[in-house]
């Protein structure tokens, strides 16, 4: 599927970026992100919001598809200690990972000190509704425009694009599995949307209270993909295992050509 872009999107920010693998990266931390997305927001400019971790990156260089839309993305944060292992290996340092799901939950309260409207979109109904009751409790002025599960076929697409234009949301947050995400977006976008359109993965189980976060320490020291490999190791072992693997054998193969270049 190759859904062309109405709207070209506007990078609002001066924010630089680098190139892991062929792949653009902004280098920029967490609040950064915030205040960025915050100008999206407040110029209604539609935003395809992006994180990337070692998965993604090596589905970018599978699938050409995935790698133009990655590198369309106004905002494109790394999520994963392994891209931040790897910026440093290459001597471009990113400042930090910047956590999917944290940094929803920042954009959450952004949201509910400004009035900005939020709309769930993914994952079992019960867990959507969960997730906004939970994010509601927490912030009491935030403004929740609409939640939407994400068992629905690309058919139901126009019916997904006309709730979300009833609803008018400043920020879309889409629990739904890659690639379909990513293409959902871009349709959406095309059908002139101007909010902004944040991947959020697993964030809805994590904050709905489904399944548990790992623990802080484990956090700080990048080992949450072995957390969740822990939880569901028949889904996720190869995965993370073996696409740690190959993510790694391709930055080594980055570093050497880029090595051999200047010799």
């Amino acid at each position: 599927m190759n859904y062309e872009k109405v709207t070209q999107e506007i990078v609002l920010g001066d924010n630089p970026r680098i190139k892991i693998l062929d792949t653009q990266i902004d280098v920029i931390n967490s609040l950064q992100t915030v205040e960025l997305v915050e100008k999206y927001i407040q110029t209604k400019t539609p935003l395809h919001l992006m994180g990337v971790n070692a998965d993604k990156l090596n589905e970018a260089q599978r699938n050409e598809q995935m790698k133009r839309i990655i590198n369309s993305c106004g905002v494109i944060n790394a999520d994963g200690a392994s891209v931040i292992w790897a910026s440093r290996f290459l001597k471009k340092p990113l400042p930090e990972r910047v956590a999917g799901i944290d940094l929803m939950e920042s954009l959450v309260v952004r949201s509910a000190q400004k009035g900005y409207r939020i709309y769930l979109l993914g994952a079992r109904q019960e867990v959507v509704e969960k997730t906004a009751s939970n994010l509601q409790m927490k912030n009491s002025n935030l403004i929740i425009a609409g939640v939407h599960n994400g068992y629905f076929q690309e058919t139901d697409w126009p019916d997904i694009s006309e709730k979300l234009r009833k609803a008018n949301p400043d920020i879309v947050f889409v629990g739904i599995t890659s690639p379909v995400k990513e293409n959902l977006i871009e349709y959406l976008q095309a059908e002139g949307h101007k909010a902004v359109f944040m991947g959020v993965g697993g964030s809805f189980d994590v904050i709905s209270g489904k399944i548990p976060r790992a623990p802080l320490w484990m956090q700080k020291a990048g080992l949450e993909w072995l957390f969740r490999v822990m939880q569901e190791p028949r889904r996720l072992f190869r995965r993370y295992f073996a696409g740690n693997f190959i993510f790694v054998v391709s930055i080594l193969t980055e570093r050497f050509r880029k090595r051999k270049k200047y010799l």
